[in-house]
């Protein structure tokens, strides 16, 4: 047990979270981490507006998912809140700190289709189903003559989508179905050369009062994954430049990697890439990509950079 986590024993640490199937199932990762460290730790349920309507989610706004389960932890309801990150508006919320980031599950998308057929398999025509604007532009993009439409609803909804028929296949975050147990279902992981996922899609941001420096450090030792950490950082960082000067489908995906420096000594760098969505004549949709590397303590100012290059690019006028 860690010096930080024995402070803490004895202690029931209120952790707050969506309500959802998948929300319990990842905030239960991170009550296993706690526990583990000798902690005792009670799951709080919130209730979303986003969980209480089937509007796409742009019509909703930003923060829809994380605004009730943050209230309830600057009134002191409960002591941590846990958010898929990315989720996560990419400004500042006065009176919270970002106290862990927990390893990643892996960040790609995934596919769902009947008779277990992959993206290039499917026949042109099919309907494919997601609710993320960032996927349905990857989708177009790729020019297989798919009818690409938008969808709400949990990830049984949508599973039983392409179960009824309703639906040829649905597109969705391969993090969420790991961890409700249905890697199982998935007919094809999609390489990112193909979809590039959102920014800090499969990681979990932890969050605690900024005047609750106990459960901080505590969140930060028995949590916190540095790799992670930097590599969300500089995705989020290059979303936030973008949303300066516009509001459209961003993809983005940095990993930690070995590299030489001038010595020829081996170091970890951080390599990143980025998508953006640009409107085009008619229907079609153009994708401006950029990639680069970095020191792991440049991440901010990789993001930054990667984002001006896609503006340079022609991302000022990005389709919505």
């Amino acid at each position: 047990m860690t010096e930080t986590a024995g402070t803490n024993v004895g202690r029931t640490i209120r952790i707050g979270t969506r309500g959802s199937r998948l929300a319990m199932a990842q905030t239960g990762t991170i009550a296993r981490m706690l526990e583990d460290a000798g902690c005792s730790v009670e799951l709080v349920p919130v209730a979303t507006p986003g969980d209480q309507s089937s509007a796409p989610i742009a019509e909703i706004g930003v923060g829809v998912f994380t605004s009730a389960v943050r209230q309830a932890l600057l009134e002191g309801r409960v002591d941590i809140a846990v958010h898929s990150f990315k989720d996560l508006p990419t400004a500042p919320e006065p009176g919270i700190a970002l106290a862990a980031v927990s390893k990643r599950e892996d960040p790609r998308d995934a596919l769902v289709a009947r008779d277990g057929l992959t993206l290039g398999e499917l026949p042109p025509g099919s309907t494919v189903g997601t609710g993320s604007p960032r996927r349905m532009t990857q989708l177009r993009a790729l020019g297989l003559g798919l009818n690409v439409v938008p969808i709400r609803g949990n990830i049984d909804r949508r599973l039983g989508m392409v179960e009824s028929g309703e639906l040829d296949a649905i597109v969705l975050a391969r993090a969420g179905l790991a961890r409700t147990d249905r890697i199982g279902l998935i007919t094809e992981t999609l390489d990112p050369i193909q979809m590039l996922p959102a920014p800090a899609q499969g990681a979990l941001a932890v969050e605690t009062r900024v005047d609750d420096v106990d459960t901080e450090h505590l969140l930060q030792s028995v949590v916190d994954d540095e790799a992670t950490r930097v590599a969300v950082t500089a995705e989020r960082a290059l979303l936030a430049a973008l949303e300066a000067g516009c509001s459209a489908p961003v993809g983005a995906l940095a990993e930690v990697v070995e590299d030489l420096n001038s010595e020829g000594a081996v170091v970890e760098r951080l390599s990143m890439r980025g998508v953006a969505a640009a409107a085009t004549e008619g229907d079609s949709v153009q994708i401006l990509r950029a990639s680069a590397t970095a020191d792991k303590s440049e991440a901010d100012k990789l993001g930054r950079m990667l984002a001006a290059e896609l503006l340079d690019l022609g991302a000022g006028a990005l389709a919505r």
